[in-house]
């Protein structure tokens, strides 16, 4: 029969254990999924070290997104402090998708520009986001 220091060293070692294999599990998957947030300026300032890796790309769309005829898919430019991009998209597109929407891409950089992967648009309109002189009386509600 174990005596109550021997049950209270196997509960410690048992949670310690445990404690180690699910931190170690949780930092794996956390790296596998993590990705690079950058601004285009930042990425064209040296594009090749970006080629083929996954990354989210922070900029405005420069002009009106041009949509392939009778397809889903999307050409336009991001930019941002003085650099800009092609990226590509196929797929559904955010209603706040427009020319001068703050964007950021999920995808990666090739030779031939920004390849936007499945979902990889996040668009956000300012205007809808700031409150109307009305609500800023009222206190912003």
């Amino acid at each position: 029969m174990a005596t109550p220091r021997q049950r209270a060293v196997r509960i410690i070692i048992t949670a310690v254990v445990l404690l180690g294999a699910f931190s170690t599990l949780f930092f794996a998957m956390a790296q596998k999924d993590a990705q690079f947030y950058k601004h285009v300026n930042e990425v064209m300032a040296s594009p090749t070290q970006w080629y083929g890796k996954n990354l989210q790309m922070h900029g405005f769309v420069d002009g009106e997104p041009e949509q392939l005829p009778h397809t889903l898919r999307y050409r336009f430019h991001i930019k941002n402090g003085g650099s800009s991009v092609l990226a590509t998209y196929e797929g559904l597109v955010p209603d706040t998708f427009k020319a001068g929407s703050e964007v950021v891409l999920t995808g990666q950089l090739q030779p031939d520009g920004f390849h936007v992967g499945p979902n990889g648009i996040m668009a956000k309109c300012p205007s809808k986001y700031t409150p109307s002189d009305g609500a800023a009386a009222r206190g912003g509600d």
